[in-house]
């Protein structure tokens, strides 16, 4: 029991490569099992997925694709340092350019937040009308309108 496999970790490439080479040979489930010191039934379920989709090398993608490369988050966070009252769509409209490919403002705005940076929110700014403007400046501490007699 050399290998790490009697503590329940995954085969690597070579290894599966390896077990994939013997049973071409010819050699049985069983001896290839007992000498790689693993389970008879990890042996026969990689011996049927090499038949079945003939490759024996595991699939890495385990959810969603990514929408970014890592390309694209290393020019996303240097958009955002060259410019930081950039919004996230703004950023996603800069890289979209640089690339060809469309990305969404969340994947930008995930990006930054995973390396400590922040895109700036889109406010919008509402005009004050005079209404607004004579109740912002009635009220000040100190004026004769709050002193009550």
């Amino acid at each position: 029991m050399a290998n790490n496999q009697s503590v329940g970790r995954h085969l690597d490439a070579f290894t599966r490569g390896r077990i994939i080479g013997k049973l071409e040979e010819g050699r049985s489930v069983t001896s290839v099992a007992a000498e790689f010191g693993i389970a008879h039934s990890i042996v026969s379920r990689l011996w049927r997925q090499f038949q079945t989709t003939g490759t024996a090398i595991r699939g890495f993608s385990s959810g969603r694709p990514r929408g970014t490369t890592p390309e694209d988050d290393r020019y996303i966070v240097l958009q955002s340092r060259r410019n930081r009252r950039q919004t996230a769509g703004e950023i996603a409209r800069h890289t979209t350019q640089a690339n060809g490919r469309p990305i969404s403002r969340f994947p930008v705005a995930r990006r930054l937040h995973g390396g400590g940076l922040f895109a700036r929110r889109p406010v919008r700014c509402v005009p004050l009308t005079p209404a607004h403007s004579e109740k912002a400046f009635s009220v000040v501490p100190g004026t004769p309108e709050l002193q009550r007699q």
